[in-house]
């Protein structure tokens, strides 16, 4: 590829609005003013609500949500997360139970649980999620809980630790090709992230190990066939794709919106590799439709 089309080809996308394909149905309001009044009754935070979630009215009229563990800011600072980065609070030991009394409440069958990024931390909040998991499991023993978990640092115990929770689905998303790695996601390492959900997968054959990416980012479409083999040889059996939405101009411009037709070539392309579940769509992220990627799965 010749330097022009290169350049040409990472210049954010000029449409003066979004398609169509990426247009939000007007939300139900019943559902969701009750789960949001669980969730803030409770003094907890959502992926959905930090991140900016496009699915926030569709999820919360389902009645369920993904939680986000060891506060609302991060130590990281990724080109595409709308979440904080700044000086991060202590540890709340009251969190775990906290998520549990609101799954309970919101008669949840199954939950996802994520958290910020804490390179702070000398386990990275391993134990919280497993302290977390063990108390929703108390509470709401049908409910199957999938943990989203970032990448320890590679810390080897702090992945165990959170394996050894009663959990249906291990997640942690590669979020990108690695050429944009440098760009997109600073202080991350895709090899790295790669690794830990081999490990997850080797120690646990039977467990769901799942991962997601974003595309629009300036990845070409052969990076993301050869990232989604690397997943499933990784031992994945799930993987989400869904388009990259600029939270503000801050972020990371939009390359391009991707045609739904392409998330659909990466759908064949999923289940030719042998994906057990490939959810691939412009408005996907990693939790959703979450309760779908546990059938089967259930610990």
């Amino acid at each position: 590829m010749s330097e022009s089309s290169t350049q040409k080809r990472l210049q954010p996308s000029r449409q003066g609005s979004k398609p169509p394909w990426l247009r939000v149905k007007a939300p139900v309001r019943a559902q969701r003013s009750s789960t949001s009044a669980i969730v803030h009754n409770h003094g907890l935070h959502t992926i959905c609500e930090e991140a900016r979630c496009p699915n926030i009215s569709e999820c919360w009229n389902h009645g369920t949500a993904t939680f986000l563990l060891l506060g609302d800011t991060c130590t990281r600072s990724c080109r595409f997360c709308a979440v904080r980065s700044v000086a991060p609070k202590p540890l709340d030991p009251t969190e775990p139970e906290r998520i549990a009394q609101a799954v309970r409440e919101m008669e949840l069958k199954s939950v996802v649980l994520t958290s910020v990024t804490r390179d702070d931390l000398p386990d990275g909040g391993a134990m919280q999620f497993y302290m977390t998991v063990q108390a929703v499991k108390e509470r709401s023993p049908d409910c199957a809980v999938e943990i989203l978990i970032p990448d320890f640092q590679g810390d080897q115990k702090a992945l165990e630790t959170v394996l050894k929770a009663e959990i249906s689905v291990l997640s942690h998303n590669v979020e990108t090709v690695p050429r944009l790695y440098k760009t997109v996601r600073p202080q991350a390492d895709y090899h790295r992230s790669l690794e830990l959900l081999q490990r997850a997968a080797r120690a646990y054959p039977d467990l769901a190990v799942k991962s997601g990416i974003m595309v629009g980012l300036g990845e070409e479409q052969s990076e993301v066939f050869d990232v989604m083999k690397d997943l499933r040889e990784a031992g994945c059996s799930i993987v989400t794709i869904g388009q990259y939405l600029r939270p503000s101009p801050h972020y990371h411009p939009v390359i391009r919106y991707v045609h739904p037709d392409e998330f659909e070539t990466y759908s064949r392309c999923g289940k030719e590799l042998g994906f057990r579940h490939v959810e691939s769509a412009p408005l996907v992220r990693s939790s959703y439709h979450a309760w779908k990627h546990v059938e089967g799965s259930v610990k």
